[in-house]
C-alpha cells in the first residue's frame, strides 16, 4: 500500500512538472518583438491563427506601432526590433539613411489597383479606358491619364449624373504609401516607360496638375477605401489602392460584402506596380521573425483571409473562394517603381 501510495505521488510530480513545463514553455519563453508596421497589415498581425502559429511553432510576438511606409525609415528606431513597410522604396531609403540592415526579405506582394461601381466601370469600358475579358476590368493607363490630363467630364463618358471632371480618388502621396505607389505609377504613366532622374523633370509639372486637382486627399488608405464603400457612386466614382483591401473585407465582413458585391468592381491597371511588403530586421532578435512570417501556414493565411499575394501564393489558382468576381489569377502587366531618389523628387513636387 505504502509502494502505491509513493508511486501515485511520483505520478502528481510529474503531471505537475509538465503542466509547469506547458506553461513556461507557452508563455516565458515568448519573445515579444517590437516595430513599426504599416496598417494595412493590420488584419494579418491580430489574426488569432497566425498569432496562434508565432507563438506555438516560434515562440514569438509581435507588437507594433503603426507608421507610414517612408515615415517608418527616418522615426525613432530604439526599442524597436523591425520596420515593415509596404514597398521596396522604403528599403532603398533605409539603406541611404542607415545602411544595410541586419537581415531584409519580402513576405507579402499585393498590386496597386482602381476600384469603382458598375455603372462607372461600363461607362470606362464604353468611352475604351478600360476593358473587360473573362470578367477581370483593365485599365489603359495611357488612356486614363489623356482623359484626366484633358478635363474630360464624367458627363462626357456617359456619367452626366457625376458632377465634374473625371479623376481617380488617392490617398496623400506624401504620407501614405498608396498614394505614394499610385504616384509612381502616373509618373512612369507620364514618362511613357519607368521614371527615372533623366526624364522625370519633364513631367513634373504634368503630376502636380493631376494631383492639385484631386483637392483634400486621405492620409490612410483603408480610410479612404472605408469611404469608397459608405458613400456611393457621387462622392467616389474612381479610387486607387490594394487588391487585398477588397479581398480581406469580403472574408471578414461576409454579409455587408453579400449585399453590395453585385455593384463593385475591382480595375488592373496596364501596367501596375506591386506593392512589395518588406520586412526589415533591425537586430538579430527581430530577424527570427522572418521565418515564421514565411511560415506555409502564415502565407496562407495572408492570401485566404487576407488577400495577400506571397511567394507560395502569387498566381493562385483558387481565386473563387473570396467570392470577389473579376480577381485576376495571375499579374502579368507590371512595370518596376522608380528608384527612391527618383520617388524623392516627386514626393518633393507633390507637398
Amino acid at each position: 500500500m505504502k509502494t502505491k501510495w509513493i508511486g501515485l505521488a511520483i505520478l502528481a510530480v510529474v503531471i505537475v512538472a509538465a503542466a509547469g513545463y506547458a506553461v513556461f514553455s507557452a508563455n516565458a519563453q515568448v519573445l515579444e518583438l517590437n516595430g513599426y508596421l504599416g496598417g494595412e497589415k493590420i488584419g494579418l498581425l491580430e489574426d488569432a491563427e497566425v498569432q496562434e502559429i508565432f507563438r506555438s511553432r516560434y515562440h514569438l510576438s509581435l507588437d507594433y506601432a503603426r507608421a507610414g511606409s517612408l515615415e517608418m525609415i527616418t522615426a525613432d528606431q530604439t526599442g524597436m526590433n523591425y520596420l515593415f513597410p509596404s514597398n521596396q522604396t522604403a528599403l532603398e531609403l533605409y539603406e541611404q539613411v542607415q545602411g544595410t540592415p541586419y537581415r531584409s526579405e519580402i513576405v507579402l506582394n499585393t498590386p496597386i489597383v482602381l476600384y469603382t461601381r458598375a455603372q462607372v466601370a461600363e461607362a470606362l469600358v464604353g468611352a475604351g479606358i478600360a476593358s473587360a475579358a473573362d470578367g477581370v476590368y483593365t485599365v489603359d493607363m495611357a488612356a486614363l491619364v489623356a482623359c484626366i490630363e484633358q478635363g474630360t467630364s464624367w458627363a462626357e463618358i456617359g456619367l452626366p449624373e457625376l458632377y465634374g471632371d473625371v479623376a481617380v480618388g488617392t490617398t496623400d502621396p506624401t504620407k501614405s504609401n498608396s498614394g505614394n505607389m499610385f504616384a509612381g505609377l502616373l509618373a512612369n504613366t507620364l514618362c511613357g516607360g519607368v521614371a527615372d532622374e533623366n526624364n522625370v523633370e519633364a513631367i513634373l509639372p504634368r503630376l502636380q496638375a493631376i494631383f492639385q486637382r484631386l483637392g483634400y486627399m486621405e492620409n490612410s488608405s483603408s480610410d479612404l477605401f472605408d469611404q469608397f464603400l459608405k458613400t456611393g457612386m457621387g462622392a467616389k466614382p474612381l479610387i486607387a489602392g490594394y487588391e487585398s483591401q477588397l479581398l480581406e473585407f469580403a472574408v471578414q465582413n461576409p454579409d455587408t460584402w453579400a449585399q453590395i458585391r453585385d455593384d463593385i468592381v475591382l480595375l488592373y491597371p496596364t501596367p501596375t506596380v506591386w506593392s512589395s511588403h518588406v520586412y526589415i530586421a533591425l537586430d538579430e532578435a527581430g530577424a527570427t521573425a522572418i521565418d515564421a512570417l514565411l511560415d506555409e501556414d502564415v502565407q496562407r493565411l495572408a492570401w485566404e483571409k487576407h488577400g495577400f499575394r506571397t511567394g507560395l501564393y502569387d498566381a493562385p489558382g483558387d481565386v473563387g473562394q473570396f467570392g470577389v468576381p473579376g480577381i485576376a489569377e495571375e499579374i502579368t502587366q507590371v512595370a518596376p517603381m522608380p528608384d527612391v531618389d527618383t520617388m524623392d523628387r516627386i514626393i518633393a513636387a507633390l507637398s
